[in-house]
């Protein structure tokens, strides 16, 4: 005895379109909801600039100093440099950091890139530092195999047909 289903396809185009507005209405509902106002939104505040100096000159060099009613201060100057046209700029700025700490950096960026300077950077340690013993260890080893095999002579190439030994 066999049963037999058969299966008649949906043949209603009205339920597809309602479907597909029920299916993208659940997912914007779903949707979590942002807010973004910007950093510190809470506590900021619109702060008067109290010098804004910028001079352009017609050759490329410029010149701005810009303070504001926080403590914020930037002094920048650059202009081309030789024939390839990079800018080498140079300036300062100082600001007061959240915790206190007045903070003043200088700097220059040129083709060597971007080097401040100020008491509150991380130094390097100085070069050279000391170089471990396994390090040294190393490296009389490399110099003793290079001075064996300066000592043997140099090898014979491989054969191109290798065959199995007599």
């Amino acid at each position: 005895m066999y049963l037999h289903i058969y299966h008649e396809p949906v043949t209603n185009t009205f339920l597809l379109p309602q479907l597909i507005i029920a299916c993208v209405a659940a997912v914007a509902v779903a949707a979590p909801q942002y807010s973004y106002d910007g950093p510190r939104a809470a506590s900021s505040e619109e702060v008067a600039i109290l010098r804004d100096d910028r001079v352009l000159e017609d050759d490329g060099r410029y010149n701005f100093d810009v303070e504001t009613a926080n403590g914020i201060v930037l002094s920048q100057s650059g202009s081309p440099d030789g024939d390839e046209g990079a800018v080498v700029k140079a300036g300062q700025y100082s600001y007061t950091a959240p915790d206190g700490t007045d903070v003043r950096v200088t700097f220059v960026a040129d083709e060597n890139g971007y080097q401040p300077q100020s008491d509150l950077l991380p130094v390097a340690p100085e070069f050279p530092h000391p170089i471990p013993q396994f390090v040294l260890d190393q490296i009389a080893f490399a110099a003793e195999e290079d001075a064996r095999k300066a000592r043997e002579g140099p090898r014979e190439a491989p054969r191109s047909l290798y065959s199995a030994p007599n």
